[in-house]
């Protein structure tokens, strides 16, 4: 697992979106597992900056999102279809069909799960997975006790999660207590996994992540078996870390170092 930890969000995301824009250069074709929620909307608004100004190529590529309410069909407007249309895939004028989502309003939601874990596989699986990690430890939906070795499926979501997110419905909507997820054996087989957290509410998250037990208590700590995880964190997110000096030693204001 590397850790690069940024003074302040902003050089944090930059980070972030140099890791993607040089994926997506380095392979124009590459498969994106992309993340939502508030930690990513920086993270879009300054890929499709970098895209605008044609330094980084996004016409090839192809995506599948970790998640979505089990319940919402792409149309409503706090469904993570509407989410990624909004902020990333109608700005950069993406081909729709290049462009997966869960179906939310699925009859089935089990056989939608399964149906997705497969057209993951059949694309060939993902370069680079990107990831934002919960108060409680969860990756996509894969809240805790969940096993570390679980597909796409549906999963109930906490208590506190749905509390976290009711920030991005109205007053008079009620967050879906289902998702459809992405399995964390589905984000382990990812080729790159990379990690966003910032501020000092994921702080605790994060440290139990890096450097806790491996186990369901965190979900994010299976992360610890990745043969190619970054975590990209701001000074807040990184405050718990007991072995800080060190991340900062390997890899100096969260930069490459080379051998020589």
């Amino acid at each position: 697992m590397k850790i690069l930890i940024l003074p302040d969000p902003a050089a944090a995301v930059a980070r972030c979106v140099e890791i993607i824009a040089q994926t997506l250069n380095e392979k124009p074709q590459a498969v994106l597992g992309l993340a939502t929620g508030g930690t990513m909307e920086p993270v879009y608004a300054r890929l499709v900056e970098r895209a605008r100004a044609g330094e980084v190529a996004v016409d090839r590529m192809t995506s599948f999102n970790l998640d979505e309410y089990v319940g919402l069909p792409p149309e409503h407007s706090q469904s993570y279809h509407s989410y990624m249309r909004e902020r990333l895939f109608g700005p950069l004028g993406l081909d729709p069909s290049r462009t997966h989502l869960p179906r939310g309003d699925a009859p089935d939601p089990a056989a939608e799960a399964a149906r997705y874990d497969a057209a993951i596989a059949q694309a060939g699986g993902i370069d680079l997975q990107l990831l934002g990690i919960g108060g409680n430890g969860h990756i996509g939906f894969n809240e805790p006790s969940s096993s570390l070795a679980s597909p796409t499926r549906v999963k109930t979501l906490t208590r506190a999660t749905r509390e976290a997110n009711a920030r991005f419905f109205g007053p008079d909507e009620t967050v879906p207590r289902f998702a459809i997820t992405m399995g964390i054996a589905t984000i382990l087989r990812s080729r790159h996994a990379v990690l966003l957290a910032t501020g000092t509410k994921k702080a605790t998250a994060v440290a139990a992540m890096a450097e806790g037990p491996l186990g369901a208590r965190c979900p994010a700590s299976a992360l610890q078996m990745h043969p190619r995880a970054t975590i990209v964190l701001d000074a807040e997110a990184a405050a718990d870390l007991e072995l800080r000096q060190y991340y900062e030693t390997a890899h100096p204001e969260g930069q490459e170092v080379t051998l020589g």
